[in-house]
This record gives structure tokens, C-alpha cells and sequence, in this order.
């Protein structure tokens, strides 16, 4: 084979492990506090600077209400062309997330700085105790936990410092959600 055919298929072999880990990679959700712009390209009147409300639902012209909860930006891009191609057909949508303000998780108890902390899609339990200036000397290490809303239910999730500053367990060193709470009795 041709040097040329050697290269194309080898960056075709990149080409496809880059989308199927791009794929696997959690998609960021809208959340309240978030800062987004929806623009129509040629079209002045249709572009936006909106912060997403506690309510999770946008006011945008031509369309009306849209709970961007549970939305992604690319769900939400479609989601505006859509509804709003009633009124402009072949809409060229633009969204874009300007801050990420509603990726916060709180650290309560014995830490030395206690807190609301901003996080990101790899925060662990470690870094935003970390972030908290770590544990006091009175800290129960081993009867730590993180409470998470799950529905309309909280999930108690244990969390053992000691064994993970051993380097045991290390799964229970897990990634923080959207609102986690790591309480350090």
C-alpha cells in the first residue's frame, strides 16, 4: 500500500477513538445560575444574554417559555431552531454557555474552611476536601458522607478518608454532582 493510504487510515483510526471518547464524556446539563447566549445569525432582535432562573425556564422571543433543565447546549440549540423555525424558516441557531454557575457542591462540618465550592465535571470527594482546606483534628475521618439529591429523595453515600488516604477503596472517592453536600462529622 501507498504511504498516503497509511496515513488516512491511521488517522481515521484516531479520528474514531477521539469521537467514541468524546461520546463516552458526560455532556454537561443547563442548570440554574448558568449564564447562556442564543443568537440568530442576521438577526440582531433574536440574540440574547440570558441567566437560566431557579425555575429552569427561558423567555426567548418568538418562542415563549423553554425549561432548559435536563437540556444540554446542543439540545437546547435544536430545540430553539425548531419552535423557532415557524417564524424563520432556515434559522441559523447559535448557543453557546458563557458560566458555568450552577456546578456547586458545599462542604459542611469539620473542615477548616466550610463552604460552597464550584465544581467540575471530575470533582471528587478528595479535591473538594482539598478545597476546604482539609480536615480539623476533631473530623470523625471515617464516618464522612456525601448527600445527594436523587428525585425528590437524598442518598446517603458513605465516605472513609483514612482508607482513601491509604490508597484503599479508592471507588468510594467518587465524582461530585450538582449540589452534593460532603458532610465531615
Amino acid at each position: 500500500m501507498k504511504k498516503s493510504v497509511w496515513v488516512f487510515l491511521a488517522l481515521a483510526l484516531v479520528l474514531t477513538l477521539y469521537s467514541e471518547a468524546a461520546a463516552a464524556e458526560p455532556s454537561y446539563l443547563i442548570g440554574p445560575g448558568d449564564v447562556i447566549e442564543i443568537s440568530v445569525w442576521k438577526d440582531e432582535a433574536l440574540s440574547r444574554q440570558l441567566i437560566v432562573p431557579p425555575d429552569g425556564v427561558i423567555s426567548f422571543p418568538l418562542i415563549g417559555d423553554l425549561d432548559v433543565t435536563q437540556m444540554t447546549v446542543t439540545n437546547l440549540r435544536e430545540a430553539v431552531t425548531k419552535r423557532l423555525g415557524v417564524y424563520v424558516p432556515d434559522a441559523t441557531v447559535t448557543v453557546m454557555l458563557l458560566k458555568m454557575d450552577s456546578l456547586r457542591a458545599f462542604v459542611i462540618g469539620k473542615v477548616t474552611r466550610p463552604g460552597e465550592f464550584p465544581i467540575t465535571l471530575e470533582t471528587s470527594v478528595m479535591q473538594i476536601l482539598s478545597m476546604a482546606g482539609g480536615l480539623n483534628p476533631y473530623a470523625s475521618e471515617s464516618k464522612i458522607h456525601v448527600l445527594r439529591r436523587k428525585s425528590k429523595e437524598t442518598v446517603k453515600i458513605p465516605f472513609d478518608y483514612k482508607e482513601v488516604l491509604k490508597g484503599e477503596n479508592l471507588g468510594q472517592n467518587i465524582v461530585l454532582e450538582r449540589g452534593d453536600v460532603v458532610v465531615v462529622p
